[in-house]
């Protein structure tokens, strides 16, 4: 009786819930049933990077109602943690090897990728739209009418328009004994082109488009300077039928064919950067524009080397040929000047409209201050600092006194030309990565950093970087930027770029030691607070390293996360890097080799953000670039008015 009775509230709960929604929904359908008739339209397919639009619809529905953020979440949900871009990044019109693809054949059409001649768009009648109606369209850019064949008005029109002029759609609508209405508005497509330059955060660095996969055995590691059995073993790569153990060293071009795969490995670019994802997010939000996104940020780029001058290799993916791995990476200013000279060669007109750039933090040795505050044991201190690895507070604050300010008046100038005003240069400043919340550090420790022996954030000299990066660092950036504090320009209003920094506030609750009970049962049961996370026994790590003895497989990459911030264990089981972008001197000997081990855990990413963080930088991004393009400003006005005769047939 109890049951049935619960049974009976709960079913006139669910009634009641409905009934009360029908109101809302009787006057939406109301609305649109007095709502006058208009032409309305959309690009389709419009963030142009993308072959397939099936790879645009995705974003497409999962952005509705949602942030960048939001978005990401759901689907990292979506995909159960592996990434919605790890298929999508093998359909690109850009090429893995960082080479445009021109033409670019999307959804069946070569286009030129650079210089887009027209748009595919959907055109539809929307409004009070009679049942049974019929439409006769007609389009006309300039060259006359192009007739299509009548048909019900409730079907969507498909067709290309052409880019740089205006296409006037008019549609006669006739229904039963009703007179005929004609309604017409203008079309014209507006295509962005957006370049992404800077360092590993505009790059994406620390999130592989298809994250490593990960076997349940172990992979052995040498210690520095150590005897035959300084050795520990942390979980190997998923198919690599090589050797695991140190005394059987394999050669790197099998270990290599089970690496992860990114938008450009010799950069680390990524599509969950946050300039892939602001670019994607206006094409999302806008349906009169089309986006062609050029990304040229690597990892590793200082304003010298990088910007200017080529720079080292992050990494080289698994190639089928035998060609020879190219160890350096072209200047990217040079590049974008290469491109935009080779887009106006064939559409003078064409233009640069924006640039997203973060750059600076190698300048003043960021990655070597993470070095200073997680490396601990005085072997590996000695050595990173002999080779130049790690580097002190006051020597990035050296550097930013005497070389960032230097480098920043050069690019400004280097900018210019290739922008006009460079408040179409929008500067997204980085976020600091130590804040557990409410603006303290994180209190240090092996947690999220166990992946190798030696590392151990030191609390005293974590609080020292954190409190640098958030009160000397980050401010200096901003006065470099809007040339503000003393920051000479020549002329202030027109150097100005556009700067954004509101993300910050939210990064202050989500470094890379936040933790929650939400966070994916993985890391909840493997990755242990108090760093013990792995077995340090060799003999039993060798066929199982982890200690909460679940497969490492398990690990998901794009799950959410209290922290936005990778740790040195997400880099190891993200991407796992082989630095095979450094120099000769320090390359290691083998693949069990002391400097891969250390490498390993730091070169995939180690205190960059995750996917997470980089949708919230696009969440800050996002409208600081739809205000220098002034996207929101008015569409232009439909047209209704009754049809025109149709003139007598002359016989």
């Amino acid at each position: 009786m109890v049951r049935g009775h619960l049974r009976c509230i709960i079913a006139f709960a669910l009634l009641a819930g409905a009934l009360a929604a029908l109101p809302a929904q009787w006057a939406e359908a109301q609305t649109a049933l007095n709502a006058p008739l208009q032409i309305s339209w959309e690009v389709r397919n419009r963030f142009r990077l993308f072959r397939e639009e099936r790879d645009f619809l995705l974003h497409v529905e999962s952005a509705k109602d949602r942030s960048v953020l939001a978005s990401e979440q759901a689907l990292e949900l979506q995909s159960d943690g592996r990434g919605w871009a790890r298929n999508m990044v093998n359909r690109l019109c850009i090429e893995l090897s960082g080479r445009v693809n021109e033409p670019c054949t999307r959804d069946n059409v070569k286009e030129s990728y650079l210089t887009p001649i027209d748009h595919p768009v959907t055109v539809r009648l929307t409004g009070a739209v009679p049942v049974g109606a019929i439409c006769a369209w007609s389009f006309d850019d300039g060259e006359g009418p192009q007739l299509q064949s009548s048909f019900d008005c409730a079907e969507p029109v498909n067709l290309r328009v052409r880019y740089g002029r205006q296409t006037v759609a008019t549609v006669d609508i006739s229904s039963g004994a009703e007179a005929p209405q004609r309604v017409s508005t203008g079309i014209r497509v507006r295509d962005i082109f957006i370049a992404g330059l800077g360092d590993s955060i505009a790059s994406g660095e620390g999130n592989p488009d298809r994250p490593i996969a990960l076997s349940d055995e172990g992979f052995c590691f040498r210690y520095y300077l150590g005897s035959a059995a300084a050795q520990y073993y942390r979980p190997s790569r998923a198919g690599y039928k090589g050797g695991r153990a140190c005394e059987a060293p394999d050669s790197l071009q099998v270990w290599q064919r089970q690496s992860a795969l990114w938008l450009n490995s010799a950069c680390h670019r990524s599509l969950y950067s946050y300039q892939a994802r602001t670019a994607l997010a206006l094409a999302v939000q806008y349906p009169h524009i089309a986006v062609t996104y050029l990304p040229l940020a690597c990892t590793g780029a200082t304003i010298p080397d990088g910007l200017f001058g080529s720079q080292r290799a992050r990494e080289c993916p698994p190639l089928k040929s035998s060609s020879p791995c190219q160890g350096t990476v072209g200047g990217q200013l040079a590049e974008l000047r290469e491109a935009v000279a080779a887009a106006k060669r064939r559409q003078p007109d064409r233009k640069l409209d924006l640039v997203l750039l973060s750059v600076g933090a190698n300048d003043v040795y960021f990655s070597g201050l993470v070095a200073d505050v997680i490396v601990d044991t005085a072997t590996e201190r000695v050595l990173f600092r002999r080779s130049g690895v790690m580097a002190s507070v006051d020597d990035s604050r050296a550097a930013q006194a005497r070389v960032l300010p230097q480098s920043f008046a050069k690019l400004r100038e280097a900018l210019k030309p290739l922008v006009g005003d460079l408040q179409r240069v929008v500067y997204v400043s980085y976020a600091n990565p130590t804040l557990a919340g409410g603006g303290a550090p994180c209190p240090g420790g092996r947690a999220g950093f166990d992946i190798h022996p030696s590392f151990n954030a030191d609390p005293q000299r974590l609080a020292n970087v954190s409190a640098y990066v958030q009160n000397e660092f980050l401010p200096q950036l901003k006065a470099l930027a809007l040339c503000q504090s003393g920051i000479l320009c020549g002329d202030p209003s027109g150097e100005r770029m556009t700067f954004v920094d509101a993300h910050q506030a939210a990064f202050a609750d989500h470094g890379f030691c936040a933790r929650a009970a939400s966070d994916p049962e993985f890391d909840r049961e493997c990755f242990s607070p108090k760093g013990e996370s792995f077995d340090p026994d060799i003999v039993t790590a060798a066929n199982q390293p982890m200690l909460c003895s679940r497969s490492a497989g398990e690990y998901r990459a794009y799950l959410p996360r209290a922290r936005w911030i990778r740790d040195a264990n997400d880099s190891y089981f993200a991407a796992m890097t082989y630095p095979q972008g450094l120099p000769s001197s320090m390359q290691p000997s083998d693949i069990h080799d002391a400097t891969w081990g250390v490498l390993s855990a730091v070169y995939g990413g180690a205190v960059h953000p995750s996917a997470e963080g980089h949708a919230a930088m696009a969440d800050a991004a996002l409208p600081a670039a739809a205000a220098v393009l002034r996207l929101d400003a008015a569409v232009p006005e439909v047209i209704s008015e009754p049809a025109t005769p149709a003139a007598p047939e002359q016989r």
